[in-house]
């Protein structure tokens, strides 16, 4: 399964929105080295260098295609391909971003407090990950991939459970000094109902669309579309407003 740099950045500001509000909230001044991982199209790399323009800023993703996207975007900032499933640094870093990438991983038990033993002391993890499986953009996803059409090939896709505010305090409250954790509702206006599907075809969509051809793929796409346009009726300007939960989390070491 590969990522679009291209497709994901259609929605850049909006994407953009929360992780703005995640590095203008991280409590320290004082950094000197900074990691993103999962830095996708380099977009909240570069809000983490504008932050921290005095420190030594470094993008992780595991896609080619997003890591080429970053390098042309900022050729000044150092980008690796990497996966945070087994990213395993020999240094320390004041600041570890995760936006939007974490939520894509199993087992956060295990992941989280192994991101907060990357920190330097005082150090802080920052975490922003979609909190919307429950929301109808999802759900119909699932419904439209149970349909006896496509042969069983999507029975077994599944995102990766997310837990709730309480469960991730409570995991990372032995590893850190302070936590903060809050969740955030952003409204975004689209254009229609296209442009939902479109803005998913980025992210929760791939991991279905990936498992069929060119012809099912269209066909999966137009009946979700369906579905979406029912559960998110256009204004009377054509607008459609998607409500888009998000949880953030900053632990400091």
């Amino acid at each position: 399964m590969t990522w679009s740099a291209q497709q994901y950045s259609r929605f850049e500001a909006e994407r953009t929105r929360p992780v703005r509000d995640l590095v203008a909230a991280i409590p320290n001044d004082d950094v000197k080295v900074a990691v993103d991982l999962g830095c996708g199209p380099g977009n909240s790399t570069e809000v983490l260098a504008q932050r921290y323009a005095q420190a030594q800023v470094t993008g992780l993703d595991s896609d080619q295609d997003m890591i080429t996207a970053a390098r042309k975007r900022s050729p000044q900032t150092a980008f690796e391909l990497a996966d945070i499933a087994n990213w395993s640094p020999a240094a320390r870093y004041d600041v570890i971003l995760a936006n939007a990438s974490l939520q894509w991983l199993p087992d956060h038990q295990t992941l989280y407090p192994r991101l907060v033993d990357c920190l330097a002391p005082n150090g802080t993890l920052a975490i922003q990950t979609p909190d919307n499986l429950q929301e109808p953009a999802h759900l119909l996803a699932q419904e439209v991939a149970a349909d006896a059409r496509w042969g069983g090939k999507l029975a077994q896709v599944r995102h990766h459970s997310r837990h709730t505010p309480q469960w991730y305090y409570g995991l990372l409250q032995p590893h850190c000094q302070h936590i903060d954790v809050w969740r955030t509702t952003y409204f975004h206006p689209l254009e229609d109902a296209q442009a939902v599907v479109e803005w998913f075809k980025g992210s929760a969509l791939r991991p279905f669309l990936a498992k069929l051809d060119d012809s099912g793929k269209a066909e999966f796409l137009q009946l979700y579309k369906q579905r979406i346009e029912q559960a998110y009726p256009a204004l009377p300007s054509g607008t459609v407003l998607l409500p888009f939960p998000r949880l953030f989390i900053l632990a400091t070491r």
